[in-house]
């Protein structure tokens, strides 16, 4: 696509696309981090997260833990039930395949509970430094529709787009521009178009009348 450059450079003042906004100092803790952020804001991950590592940061320390511990310390993330479950599983998982250690490929990470290619793709760039695709959440996702970068709505699908079109160099800022233009901006309901930036290159504006007064 002709304008990725543009999109790129016009939101790279905006925000800073080299790195992510989950607070973590091991991969371990970002893969937690990133287990907790499903349909969850990573503004409250972080809140939950800088209590809930101070009890337990290791997969050795969160396979001995109950799961009823686990949900206490994550009560206010949504679908904490279920994700008290993959971090036991996760980390039981971690301990018994990997000798404790947080996996450094794609093929192993997606082998864990509760991690799925989009979860595996923050872990590799943000862990690893080794940008294997773009993690394509509901923003990301809403945001490759209104620009035109793909008209699929099944996140995969959406992926295998944007690689597609999007140099390989730029797969590391996509991950992260994406993502905080679609909170600060371009929202599913109520989109700031004419606050935003590369208006001039959206499908989605250009395509609906729009009366700002």
């Amino acid at each position: 696509m002709k304008n990725i450059e543009k999109i790129i450079n016009e939101l790279s003042k905006i925000y800073d696309g080299t790195k992510g906004s989950l607070d973590h100092s091991s991969p371990f803790e970002l893969l937690v981090a990133v287990m907790l952020s499903a349909q969850c804001t990573d503004a409250r991950v972080n809140i939950v997260t800088k209590t809930l590592f101070k009890v337990a940061n290791t997969p050795e320390q969160f396979a001995k833990m109950e799961i009823s511990e686990i949900e206490k310390l994550i009560s206010s993330i949504s679908f904490y039930k279920n994700k008290a479950k993959h971090i036991k599983a996760c980390s039981t998982q971690i301990i018994e395949n990997f000798n404790g250690v947080v996996p450094s490929t794609m093929e192993e990470l997606t082998t864990l509970a509760g991690i799925g290619r989009k979860s595996a793709n923050v872990i590799m760039l943000e862990a690893f430094n080794n940008c294997k695709g773009i993690a394509v959440d509901t923003h990301a996702l809403r945001l490759s529709n209104r620009l035109g970068l793909s008209a699929q709505k099944d996140a995969s699908k959406v992926e295998k787009d944007l690689l597609k079109k999007i140099p390989k160099k730029y797969w590391p800022l996509m991950n992260h521009l994406l993502v905080y233009h679609g909170r600060a901006i371009c929202s599913a309901k109520k989109p700031k178009c004419f606050e935003c930036s590369i208006s001039q290159y959206c499908k989605y504006f250009r395509s609906i009348d729009i009366n700002p007064s």
